[in-house]
């Protein structure tokens, strides 16, 4: 049986249970997270007015040489830490952590410690 519609339905819930807590503000916006199996992608975005106030992916030409193939734990750890340097060159300190319909394992979970190393605090 194809079960690609029952999985799509769990990764709708997860989302929808995340994001109904996690917001982003101007003092502390939304570290959101986004995973293919290829890449992985990370914005900083305050809610409030709608804005992205950092980014970083395994597409960014300046990150693609040096992260190599974009879906392993090594390119997810180096995605956290340039997030987490963009952020604070624009002056946040403080995000919320938002995991989206992804589970806290694995790529996810290595590019928020990187972050942390990095300074941005959860």
């Amino acid at each position: 049986m194809d079960h690609s519609r029952t999985i799509l339905r769990q990764r709708q819930r997860r989302r929808f249970r995340v994001r109904r807590s996690i917001r982003g503000t101007a003092e502390r916006p939304r570290l959101a997270v986004f995973r293919s199996h290829q890449h992985i992608y990370a914005q900083v975005i305050d809610d409030a007015s709608g804005k992205t106030l950092a980014s970083a992916s395994t597409r960014d030409k300046s990150l693609r040489d040096a992260v190599g193939f974009g879906g392993n734990k090594q390119a997810a750890e180096a995605i956290g830490k340039a997030v987490a340097e963009r952020a604070k060159a624009a002056g946040v300190n403080q995000v919320c952590f938002d995991r989206g319909s992804f589970k806290y394992h694995g790529r996810v979970a290595a590019l928020a410690d990187a972050a942390r190393a990095a300074g941005l605090e959860f």
